[in-house]
């Protein structure tokens, strides 16, 4: 089972001063399209981190005890990330069901959709 949240929880968080990554693992080019912006944003997408490994993680995402949630645009390829950080030793790491979809439709329609 892949641990999740909620956009509705994510909302809270990003309204709180809490120290988190929002790993977005989607394609430079969908972000043109729907983006949050906050300052705790790290973008990586999926497919450098399948070229790259943990390599490809920002120096703050790169520890194993570190607060990630991770979002794509629906929660498919974030579930496979989220799953893959956990294998490799990842402790706090959380997928945003619905993703960037849900959370636009559901919290912030400014975000953007596609």
């Amino acid at each position: 089972m892949i641990p999740e949240i909620t956009v509705t929880d994510l909302s809270e968080k990003l309204k709180s001063e809490d120290t988190f990554i929002l790993l977005d693992v989607r394609e430079p080019h969908e972000l043109n399209f729907a983006k949050i912006t906050d300052g705790r944003l790290d973008i990586t997408p999926m497919s450098r981190m399948a070229r790259e490994g943990t390599n490809a993680l920002s120096e703050s995402a790169k520890s194993p005890e570190a607060t990630i949630y991770v979002m794509c645009h629906h929660g498919n390829r974030s579930a496979q990330v989220t799953a893959w950080l956990a294998q490799q030793g990842w402790k706090n790491v959380f997928n945003v069901r619905g993703g960037i979809d849900e959370y636009a439709r559901q919290i912030d329609h400014s975000v953007g959709f596609y």
